[in-house]
């Protein structure tokens, strides 16, 4: 498959198929196709939660929006040393926002975005495309908050590409791309929608984690 021309309709297609597009760099116009051996999945509504960062949760004051700085966290996961965000890659993430295929949340202290992540979602499969922090552990708040609001919304499968071991301490697997595949073809038959219920306030989630731990 070329990206060459690439849209976000074939994008999706892509995704579909298990296929998703990064650059090398940020300075290089050319999108590549990749397919791991091996892919990263993380538990819906189950990432492991540490004794101190249930602390920080408790104590910290954030909290999380959903869709309101799309643009803002998509830059501050580009906003590094190396990058596989280019141009190109930063318009059909904004093509596919607007179609409602890619969601960013927001973890903020008072209006101050200081973390996030974003991904695309189709049927019941939310795929993870990058998240930053400005501040210790407001990647991971993301990645709580993502995980109790994915189960909340329906969803079945949490794709992260590449396994890492940041991800493997919070309860991510490395799965083998036939079996992905298929999990990802039960997942695209689900309806999900990651918009149909607020997200929680830090206590609610507090308190979720803690009933289902």
């Amino acid at each position: 498959m070329s990206s060459r021309g690439l849209t976000a309709e074939r994008m999706l297609a892509a995704y579909a198929q298990g296929v998703f597009p990064m650059a090398q760099s940020a300075s290089d116009p050319q999108l590549y196709w990749f397919e791991p051996g091996l892919r990263g999945i993380l538990p819906v509504g189950g990432v492991h939660v540490s004794r101190s960062m249930r602390r920080v949760l408790r104590h910290c004051g954030w909290h999380a929006t959903l869709d309101c700085d799309f643009v803002g966290v998509v830059q501050g996961c580009a906003d590094r040393a190396e990058t596989w965000i280019n141009a190109p890659l930063m318009a059909l993430y904004r093509d596919l926002f607007r179609m409602g295929h890619a969601h960013s949340l927001e973890i903020r202290a008072g209006d101050a975005l200081i973390g996030g992540m974003f991904g695309l979602t189709l049927g019941g499969a939310f795929f993870a495309e990058s998240m930053f922090s400005r501040r210790p552990n407001a990647s991971k708040a993301a990645l709580i908050w993502m995980s109790s609001h994915l189960a909340r919304c329906g969803f079945t499968l949490w794709d992260t590409q590449y396994p890492n071991p940041h991800l493997t301490s919070m309860g991510g697997q490395a799965i083998p791309r036939l079996e992905y595949r298929r999990r990802l073809a039960v997942a695209l038959k689900v309806r999900a929608d990651l918009t149909a219920h607020a997200l929680p306030g830090a206590q609610a989630l507090l308190q979720e984690i803690t009933q289902t731990s």
